[in-house]
């Protein structure tokens, strides 16, 4: 089972606020969540999955996945190194085992 944090580990003064439009995979909520631009895209898609992984949907035995306008981005780049701007739609999915 995925290790869901809501908070991640580094203190907040470590980087900017990103505001983006967060859609997960199956879901029918589409949130407004507050990332940080030296954020790992993993750490961006545990945010959005907090809040639907054990309320909306089952924990699944995967990692996520996430892409911005079709394009799946590497999981151990930052926000701002994948060029991810305020109010971007970004989709979290769960990765295919």
């Amino acid at each position: 089972m995925t290790d869901i944090k809501a908070v991640p580990d580094q203190p907040v003064s470590e980087g900017q606020p990103v505001p983006i439009n967060a859609m997960f995979e199956g879901d029918f909520v589409t949130q407004f969540a507050l990332v940080l631009d030296t954020d790992t895209i993993d750490e961006l898609a545990q945010k959005v999955a907090a809040q639907v992984v054990g309320r909306r949907q089952r924990p699944r035995d995967a990692g996520f996945v996430v892409s911005v306008e079709g394009r799946v981005l590497p999981s151990q780049i930052t926000v701002a190194e994948a060029g991810i701007q305020p109010l971007d739609n970004v989709f979290v999915g769960w990765a295919e085992s």
